[in-house]
């Protein structure tokens, strides 16, 4: 699912500026942060209900504008500026970012009062909950269990309850920090950690991924709350492959050779080279680079770096001859499916899908060029893939008797064979590999 980017005209077509009843500086953001609220007015800032993001992409701009001034002019009518506070009366649309993040560390600080209920949508999803901690008619629903969960998750779904009550007592100030890497989000409410690199799900949609980016709204539900010094931080690509390998736990044994050798692999050795580190093959060459070692089920994490409209594939108990996508389990596509030139290609030739046999979510690689971390885990017939902090993949092989073009896939109840890349002739490359059994 692909969604749309931010709106450049926003701003202007917005105007929103709402007069302070006092008005103050924000504090300094901290180092490698930017303001996002200026404590003085709402540059930067519109208006929005809890309203379907992907409904808003789809409107004429003539639809779009005149919806978004009937938003602005309610908004102004439940925000104001108080001091270097951006404080909602419990009602109105909610306040939203102009720009849309992908991956970034958000620090927000708020204040509220008994009975109140908020949050802090994330990429246009519900979102990072708020409450009164002591309101026993919603310890049902939770409340006694404190802010900082990702409430709209499934029951019983990670992240959903924070993992402590974190709260201070009302008239003091809250602290929020927020990482998302692509759906992989953790929140520190207070310093303390309650929501630990958990999927946030999307509720507009719960059969496809959160969206690949999105705008930041503050929620208003009935009770005054005050926000103020909200800083963001955009996480590099480095930085965030840093990240998900640091979270994406242990016991993996390096595949990425050492030094210019390709040593532990077999195959199609001569179409393959060591660049800067990474194993990459070598344009208008290809072929199948597989292990020397057979694996039944296991999880391999690696990165993979594609140039413009590059093509190559990850082979999934490869039995060592024959075009993996046929001969093995399965060919897991490493495509530039954002190319022009793909825009037509049958979904289950997408990045990240078992080739012909189970598309993969769209939109979630990063630009040619750029690093992307993925990882893959095969257990007994099932492929799991999360590619930069995203599932875009979660299928059962042994289900599947429908093939692109009808072509046959007789290896795909393999239990076991070799790791590896299917070279198609373009300089493709991969580093940072490594596996782990995990029969």
């Amino acid at each position: 699912m692909l969604f749309m980017r931010p709106f450049r005209s926003l701003a202007l077509l917005l105007g929103l500026s709402l007069v302070g009843l006092a008005s103050a500086s924000a504090a300094e953001p901290p180092e490698g942060f930017r303001v996002l609220f200026n404590g003085k007015d709402l540059t930067g800032w519109h208006g929005m209900p809890h309203f379907d993001p992907r409904k808003l992409a789809a409107m004429s701009e003539e639809d779009r504008a005149a919806q978004l001034e009937t938003w602005k002019a309610d908004t102004e009518a439940h925000w104001t500026i108080q001091g270097d506070a951006v404080v909602n009366d419990g009602h109105g649309p909610y306040l939203t970012t102009d720009e849309s993040f992908t991956d970034y560390e958000l620090l927000i600080e708020y204040k509220t009062v008994p009975l109140a209920d908020s949050g802090i949508y994330l990429k246009n999803t519900p979102q990072v909950q708020i409450w009164d901690s002591t309101e026993e008619k919603k310890f049902n629903l939770g409340a006694n269990l404190g802010s900082g969960g990702l409430w709209n998750n499934s029951a019983g779904a990670p992240g959903k309850d924070p993992a402590v009550l974190a709260d201070k007592p009302f008239g003091e100030w809250n602290a929020f920090r927020v990482r998302q890497i692509g759906s992989r989000t953790s929140v520190w409410l207070n310093d303390k950690l309650v929501v630990d690199h958990a999927i946030m799900e999307n509720y507009w949609n719960r059969e496809v991924p959160l969206f690949p980016n999105g705008q930041i709204q503050l929620q208003t539900h009935g009770g005054e709350i005050q926000w103020r010094n909200i800083f963001i931080r955009e996480i590099a690509p480095e930085e965030a492959n840093n990240i998900l390998r640091e979270k994406s736990g242990e016991g993996f044994t390096s595949l990425s050779g050492s030094g210019d050798s390709l040593d532990g692999w077999a195959g199609a050795v001569e179409n393959y080279e060591i660049v800067d580190g990474s194993i990459g093959c070598k344009k208008g060459h290809g072929g199948v680079l597989f292990t020397k070692e057979n694996y039944g089920d296991f999880q391999a994490r690696l990165e993979i770096k594609l140039p413009a409209g590059g093509n190559n594939g990850l082979a999934i108990r490869y039995p060592g001859e024959g075009d993996p996508a046929y001969s093995g389990m399965c060919e897991l596509q490493v495509l530039d499916t954002e190319d022009a030139r793909y825009a037509k290609i049958d979904p289950r030739q997408a990045h990240g899908s078992a080739y012909g046999m189970i598309a993969a979510h769209r939109g979630y690689l990063r630009k040619p060029g750029e690093w992307n971390f993925q990882v893959v885990t095969v257990k007994g017939s099932t492929v799991h893939v999360e590619l930069n902090g995203t599932v875009i993949l979660s299928g059962d092989l042994a289900t599947v008797t429908e093939y692109m073009a009808n072509h046959p896939h007789p290896g795909k109840d393999l239990k076991e064979g070799h790791f590896g890349f299917a070279g198609h002739g373009d300089a493709v490359q991969f580093r940072n590999i490594e596996i782990k059994r995990l029969d």
